[in-house]
């Protein structure tokens, strides 16, 4: 058997992937193994004795899954989590909840200006 490791390297160059990818034909060792530059690695990608294979599927079902059930809540106990109470939900950020729907509250019912214009008085 001949070593093609040349040739799977030029393939590889060639096809813009991997060595990995590279299938040689196993019929034509021979004439694969005389070819010794891209331009002939060229000519036997296109005689077909040369071929990129396809990437492989990595399939998310799992995944899916596992999130549908985060979704309903499953997986989320004490033992789950990963950090302080802090971490996970910063109480800044619930404050700027609280706070942004209380102020869409305030501007729907149109208590906002005046609120906003008593106070500039006050203050000032």
């Amino acid at each position: 058997m001949v070593s093609l490791k040349l040739q799977k390297r030029l393939a590889a160059s060639v096809l813009k992937c991997g060595k990995r990818k590279v299938w040689l034909d196993p019929n034509e060792v021979n004439e694969i193994s005389m070819a010794n530059s891209h331009q002939n690695i060229k000519k036997l990608v296109k005689d077909g004795f040369v071929i990129k294979k396809p990437s492989k599927i990595h399939s998310r079902a799992r995944a899916k899954r596992a999130l549908e059930a985060k979704r309903k809540g499953r997986h989320t106990g004490y033992g789950k989590r990963r950090g302080t109470r802090e971490a996970m939900l910063p109480s800044k950020i619930l404050w700027l909840r609280r706070m942004h729907v209380l102020r869409r509250l305030l501007a729907s019912t149109g208590k906002l200006r005046r609120l906003i214009g008593t106070c500039t008085m006050t203050c000032t």
